[in-house]
Formats: C-alpha cells, sequence, structure tokens
C-alpha cells in the first residue's frame, strides 16, 4: 500500500477525534528548528590556531567524513537539510568565523568574517542563529570567563559576547529573521568552593555590561542558558539554573534551556509551562544525556515526547525557538543531524495529533480514567503514516528511504576526505 493510501485510510481515525490533519500540518510547516553546525566537525571550528576543546565539552568517536573547512561542512548542512522536511534555522558558533587565514582574536571578529555564512543561508533559504565561544581558548585555560577574578580576562570576554550579538543582529538584518544568540558559559569550580556569591556578582556585572551595548532587539534576541555541571566543575557552576533564570526574568531576556544541563531526574518539559507564565518566549537546546550531559543525538523517547507536547499544547509554538546541540563523532555525522532533526519534529506532530482539548477537559473534570486510557491509545494510533505523508508533501524521503541518499553522500564526498 502506498503512502498515500496509508495516510487516507488513517486521517479518519483522527478526524474522528477532531483533529485536523492539514491544520496539524500547516502550524509545523511554520515551525524552524535552530541546527547546531557542530555536529559536522566535532566543534572543531575554522579558527588560524585550532584550540584544544575544554570548557567540560567532550565529544568521542572518530567516524570518518568530518567536514574540515567552510565548504565541506556547508555542503554536508546542504545534505542533511535536504531530508529534513520545512523550513530551519543554522546554529553557528563564533569559531566558525572565516578569517582569510589572519589570526582575529575572539574579541575582535566582525560580521565580515561571517559574510560566507549569510550568502549561504540566502541562497538555502535558512535563518542563522549565533553562540559566542568561551571555551577552547588559552583566556578559559582555568575554567573562568566573565566570572574570572582578573579584570583584563573578563573584559576580553565582555567584548567577544558584545560583538557576537553585533553579529547576531547583522545575520537579522540580512537575513529578515531575528537570530538567537545565546551566551553559555563554562565557569565553575571542581571542588568545593569557598565563595558561592562572588563570581556571581562578576558575572552578574559582565552581562550588565554586555547588555548595555545597543543592539536593535528586533533583529536580535539575546538568550542565557544555565548547566549544573560540567567535566572539571562537578562542584560549583556560577552561571546556574536560578542565577540565568533570576537574570533573565528581571533584564527581559530570553532563558535557554538545554534538556543535559538538570540533574538525571530533572526535565526541562516539566519547565516550559512554569517558565511561559512570566516570559512571552522561551528557548531551547534539545540533546539526550545519557546519565550526564553527554549530548547524544536526539530520539523519539518520551522526554521528547514530551517537549513536544508542552510546547503544543499550551499554544506555544510560536513563543519558544527550538534548537539542537548534540555532538556524535561515531556514526555518520550528516545521519546524526537528520535522526535528531526528524526526531524533534516528529515529537511536534505526535503532539499536533492529540484531543488536547479534550484531555484537559477530562483533567478538569476529575475523569484521570479516560485521560490515562486515552493518552495510552493514542500512542499506538497510525502516527507514522501521517508522518510519512507529511515528508512526501514536504518533499523530503519517508520512512527509511532517507537513509539511502546519505549512503551514496557518504560514498561520493565523505570518504573522499
Amino acid at each position: 500500500m502506498s503512502v498515500n493510501e496509508n495516510f487516507l485510510l488513517v486521517k479518519k481515525q483522527y478526524e474522528k477525534w477532531g483533529i485536523s490533519i492539514d491544520n496539524a500540518f500547516e502550524q509545523l510547516k511554520s515551525v524552524p528548528i535552530s541546527i547546531h553546525c557542530w555536529q559536522g566537525d566535532d566543534i572543531t571550528g575554522f579558527e588560524v590556531e585550532e584550540q584544544e576543546l575544554s570548557g567540560g565539552i567532550d565529544v568521542t568517536g572518530d567516524y570518518p567524513g568530518k567536514a574540515t573547512t567552510p565548504e565541506e561542512l556547508r555542503s554536508d548542512l546542504e545534505k542533511a537539510l535536504s531530508l529534513i522536511p520545512g523550513s530551519h534555522k543554522v546554529n553557528l558558533h563564533a569559531i566558525y568565523a572565516e578569517t582569510d587565514g589572519q589570526k582575529i582574536d575572539r574579541n575582535e571578529l566582525e560580521p565580515k568574517h561571517f559574510e560566507n555564512w549569510v550568502n549561504w543561508a540566502k541562497k538555502m533559504n535558512v535563518g542563522l542563529d549565533f553562540n559566542p565561544t568561551l571555551f577552547s581558548h588559552p583566556k578559559a585555560a582555568d575554567g573562568l570567563t566573565l566570572a574570572h577574578p582578573d579584570k583584563q580576562i573578563r573584559d576580553f570576554w565582555i567584548e567577544h559576547c558584545i560583538r557576537s550579538r553585533q553579529i547576531g543582529e547583522y545575520f537579522g538584518k540580512e537575513l529578515g529573521q531575528p537570530a538567537l544568540t545565546n551566551i553559555w558559559i563554562p565557569d565553575g569550580f571542581k571542588d568545593i568552593p569557598s565563595d558561592r556569591l562572588t563570581p556571581r556578582k562578576r558575572l552578574k556585572e559582565s552581562l550588565d555590561a554586555i547588555f548595555a551595548a545597543d543592539v536593535d532587539e528586533s533583529l536580535n534576541v539575546d538568550a542565557v542558558e544555565s548547566k549544573l555541571f560540567g567535566i572539571g566543575s562537578e562542584a560549583y557552576v556560577v552561571g546556574s539554573h536560578e542565577f540565568y533564570m533570576g537574570y533573565a526574568m528581571k533584564n527581559n531576556k530570553l532563558c535557554l534551556l538545554d534538556s543535559g544541563h538538570y540533574h538525571p531526574t530533572e526535565v526541562i518539559s516539566n519547565k516550559i509551562s512554569a517558565l511561559l507564565l512570566f516570559h512571552d518566549k522561551l528557548a531551547l537546546h534539545v540533546s539526550r544525556p545519557v546519565r550526564w550531559d553527554s549530548d547524544h543525538v536526539v530520539i523519539l523517547d518520551d522526554e521528547l515526547r514530551e517537549i513536544g507536547l508542552e510546547i503544543v499544547r499550551n499554544n506555544a509554538l510560536d513563543k519558544v525557538m527550538i534548537g539542537l546541540d548534540f555532538f556524535d563523532a561515531s556514526i555518520n555525522r550528516v545521519a546524526a543531524w537528520t535522526i535528531g532533526t526528524r526526531n524533534m519534529i516528529k515529537s511536534l506532530l505526535y503532539a499536533l495529533l492529540l484531543p488536547n482539548d479534550h484531555l484537559k477537559q477530562l483533567q478538569d473534570e476529575g475523569n484521570f480514567t479516560e485521560r490515562l486510557a486515552l493518552m495510552e491509545e493514542f500512542k499506538t494510533y497510525p502516527f507514522g503514516a501521517v508522518w510519512d505523508y507529511y515528508c512526501e508533501q514536504m518533499g523530503v524521503p519517508s520512512q527509511e528511504k532517507w537513509l539511502d541518499q546519505v549512503k551514496e553522500y557518504e560514498k561520493a564526498v565523505l570518504s573522499q576526505r
């Protein structure tokens, strides 16, 4: 039976619950996922003097075909984008600047160093997001940046973050859609600190200086990202969830939730509705932690479905800026992008195909029996047939057919590197 025939059969099953698949498709098309470029080169970047990866970040595996030039990375992204339904964004770190062989330190970066990315984004009809890179650098070698006791080091990173916001503003102006510029820092201590307050005061003062710089907020959206711990900062992280939640709320910045940055028993799906009561918008970095913040490729597990559900059933598709943040060098990197991004979109479609209003009503009525029964039964509704049809309507391969194209690309391109 064809994809179209399957779809026509299952469509009626959803319609009996008042669910319009056509409306679901239209909503889904309007949601851009910010796809992180650093999956393609293992967070190496293109600085003239390549730095050793640091900041509590580790990439494991040596699968062949890693991108080593901007052209290779963009080519790999193009292949992945051709296999993912919808119009999306690409998320860059500052280390992906192109400086024509000149050594440009991070506090000297300018929009011109990202012109090639902007020209490519225009050709591909994608948006761009941005991140200052406050790791893998001599001035971050001791694990402190914006909270460093040395003012000269703080000033270096403050200037880098200001310039990063200006680069985000440039992206927004050139591409006609605002860039999200997100600040994450590795600052913390391996063992129990004797003073938790002073580093946080310094971080607050540094952020105040960064955001005091005049940047058009209609072109660049600022976000701050917390973390529980990292390698080398097991005991204390300056930029905790409580710190950034308070800072974002007081200063009208986006609070970015990373699904690997909390206790193993915490989930960001449970935080979305709480924060949306107090913030007009939120930002997400979706990854898959396995026992710790290990940034595995996103799969369609319970938490990813819950993230999609919290966004959809709270009418927040236009309020939550969804980005991905995983890196796996043990498998084909183009496949990793494709698997993870398709799964993020699947979670949203799954949520759009639930009778959410009816389930809310059952909860308000105290009818928990029927609520649980329906939530469980919908898990085995023929969602896959709807997804396959959506993919074909969007001009990308359905089911596992996309994997054949990745294999062909690996043989023709990746294996030649």
